[in-house]
């Protein structure tokens, strides 16, 4: 048997899996080139300085680092980012879909997943895996990330911004009222009054 083999037994042994899959996942972590880790942290830091040909080259990067370790969820979830910061949202929805379907308990699988659902306005998916995080959040860094994106989808819920689905012709009209109703009495009777 090839050594790859070896470790994929080794890792769906249910005795070893925990501490070995954090061993791995680490090593493939600490085996992402210094030049990528440049480019990731300033992906981090501001996504859009990247330059184009910088993007395509982190996307490519990362790709063979996934390659190298295809079952270590974190690296899908830095190519599913790349490949967002490089507008290229299908291939970074199968990439962080792999990413949860490999460690469902991953508090930034399913954070990453929710936030690409969310900027794409598919809200439902968005509130599904921004919920598991917040349930799988393990400090107040993480469960306020998960609060604050949960709050921008109620908000984008509210406003009616999401992708799909009926929508009722009123909508708009709905919308109207609602705002003037939230108004104080005296500002909306004199906004009726000017029209």
């Amino acid at each position: 048997m090839d050594n790859m083999t070896n470790i994929d037994i080794v890792l769906n042994d249910p005795r070893t899996k925990g501490d070995l899959s954090a061993r791995v996942s680490s090593l493939a972590l600490a085996s992402i080139p210094q030049e990528t880790q440049g480019l990731l942290l300033r992906m981090f830091a501001d996504p859009y300085i990247l330059e184009k040909d910088e993007r395509a080259g982190l996307v490519a990067q990362l790709r063979d680092c996934v390659t190298q370790y295809p079952e270590v969820s974190e690296l899908r979830v830095l190519l599913g980012m790349a490949l967002c910061v490089n507008l290229d949202a299908q291939a970074a929805i199968e990439e962080l879909r792999e990413s949860v379907r490999l460690a469902p308990n991953s508090f930034i699988a399913q954070l990453k997943l929710g936030e690409l659902w969310m900027h794409l306005r598919v809200v439902d998916k968005a509130e599904e895996h921004t919920r598991l995080a917040a349930l799988l959040s393990q400090s107040l860094a993480q469960s306020e990330l998960a609060r604050r994106q949960a709050a921008s989808l109620r908000t984008m819920k509210r406003e009616g911004i999401e992708r799909g689905g009926y929508k009722s012709p009123f909508g708009a009209v709905t919308h109207v009222f609602r705002r003037l109703w939230a108004r104080p009495r005296s500002e909306a009777s004199v906004s009726l009054d000017i029209r």
